[in-house]
């Protein structure tokens, strides 16, 4: 009796937590550099999520760069995933109002580590608008690779990619966000049994981008090893904003600035950080391009890659077959007649190469020209961009490229009627993580290849095949000739 009173005597001098063996031993409870958490852990893996890694983003902290947590006492519950941040509805998912939200996710095999386990911190995707860590189920390439898995929030859209003149960090707060997450991985990632030297980033769409916007970044050196950019690439274009016009995602931070100008009818910061979130969720898909010309991102990413000014580490790019299918439906909703797909063409490309368009991508006779637009579409703004990062970053450092092309696979979205979605942007995700769709036991046989993949890359920084791009589609595993399938030096000769 003496001995246990003294010890806890000594924990409230100390600020010690008491914590039984138990629990202790099942590894449910983790002192990060902050705090004790304590997560869940079942047969296969240990979860812990809504764990800080940066003071809430709210009040005068609204659009500043991440400051630090404040230590917290006692045992943090992280038995519940991470909250969304603040976003309007999109694609079938409920908005969510919620500004303090910079938390992540770890899942850990539920066995103890040998050895430092490598550490993958996922990046989700949804236009920079939207989105959330809690999205995805990491079991599959934790279970499979015995690695680690952070998924990460980040500030989305007007909050995350707002700009206002003369506000430090205009444009950039999101990407900020992102790397006080990889900071705080290199903190704790050993109390979790990884290995803060073997940290592979990656991401999906603008979690792709956000990887190539980090390989851009000074202030991420060091806070990774390897990278893996899907369906992001650096040069990916849309059309406008002016008539046959593409351009990238990134903005420079003059733009940006000016588009908060007026913003939600305030002449000043102070009476825009007293709105509330659902007033700044008026304007949020206005804010939905990082900002280059700041400490977070000096230069455009574009013209780093070009010029080689990225960090110099193993990286993976890759592709879904049919990109565009997954929008062509959301910006074109009507069938367009094949009649009129040279008229779409025109206000999409310049008129001198309209004719040579069209030939090598003909109608198909079913009266509705959006599949054509999506294909052409996915070559010019994806697959061949993708193509240029392969070859720009290859330069400097080591680059596997991949494409899945499984045109039978299921849709994530409620999405309205189309020809044929085939691989649609995202549809690689049902490959890596449990989004709880039920796959032929062919299609499991892909994933099973695919997150074995991604594990080997993320020990290796190679993923196990020879060709310059390996394609992923039932019965049809092996290398490709990519830049033939999708016409990029078509495309390259246009400009």
């Amino acid at each position: 009796m003496n001995r246990l009173l003294t010890v806890v005597v000594t924990a409230v001098v100390t600020g010690a937590v008491l914590v039984s063996p138990a629990a202790a031993d099942s590894g449910a409870v983790v002192r990060t550099d902050k705090g004790v958490v304590r997560g869940t852990v079942t047969g296969q893996v240990r979860t812990f999520g809504s764990i800080p890694f940066a003071a809430p983003p709210v009040g005068d902290n609204r659009w500043r760069d991440p400051r630090p947590v404040t230590a917290w006492p006692g045992v943090r519950d992280a038995t519940a995933p991470a909250p969304k941040c603040a976003q309007t509805s999109q694609l079938g998912q409920p908005g969510a109002e919620n500004e303090d939200c910079l938390y992540l996710n770890v899942t850990t095999p539920a066995s103890k580590a040998h050895k430092p386990r490598p550490v993958m911190v996922w990046i989700h995707g949804g236009g920079f608008t939207a989105g959330g860590a809690s999205d995805y189920d990491a079991r599959w390439l934790v279970t499979r690779n015995d690695v680690i898995v952070v998924t990460v929030n980040y500030r989305l859209g007007a909050f995350g990619f707002f700009g206002y003149p003369g506000l430090p960090g205009s444009g950039a707060f999101g990407l900020a966000d992102q790397q006080a997450a990889l900071r705080w991985v290199q903190r704790n990632a050993r109390a979790f049994g990884g290995d803060a030297r073997n940290v592979t980033v990656f991401g999906e769409s603008a979690g792709g981008l956000s990887v190539c916007a980090q390989l851009a970044s000074p202030r991420a050196a060091g806070l990774f090893a390897k990278a893996i950019i899907q369906s992001g690439p650096c040069g990916l274009t849309s059309p406008g904003p002016g008539p046959r016009e593409f351009s990238t995602v990134w903005r420079s931070r003059a733009e940006v600035e000016q588009r908060g100008v007026g913003a939600l009818g305030c002449a000043d910061l102070a009476c825009l950080r007293a709105q509330p979130a659902s007033a700044v969720l008026t304007v949020h898909e206005q804010f939905g391009n990082p900002a280059f010309g700041t400490a977070v991102l000096p230069v455009d990413p574009v013209v780093a890659q070009r010029t080689g000014r990225m960090h110099r580490v193993p990286t993976m790019v890759g592709t879904t077959h049919d990109e565009m299918t997954l929008f062509a439906p959301l910006i074109w909703p009507q069938p367009i007649p094949e009649s009129a797909y040279k008229e779409l063409l025109g206000g999409l490309f310049d008129p001198r190469h309209v004719d040579a368009i069209a030939a090598l991508y003909p109608v198909n006779g079913n009266d509705d020209a959006r599949d054509e637009i999506a294909r052409l579409l996915t070559d010019k703004s994806w697959s061949c961009t993708s193509q240029v990062a392969r070859r720009e970053l290859g330069r400097f450092a080591r680059v596997a490229g991949y494409e899945f092309a499984d045109p039978d696979v299921p849709l994530i979205f409620p999405l309205p009627p189309f020809p044929d979605y085939k691989a649609y942007h995202a549809s690689e995700l049902l490959m890596l993580f449990d989004l709880g769709q039920q796959l032929t036991p062919e299609q499991r046989e892909v994933s099973d290849r695919m997150v074995a993949a991604w594990g080997r890359f993320a020990r290796t920084g190679a993923p196990g095949w020879r060709a310059r791009v390996q394609s992923f589609a039932p019965g049809a595993i092996g290398g490709t000739d990519f830049a033939r399938d999708h016409r990029c030096a078509f495309w390259s000769s246009t400009g």
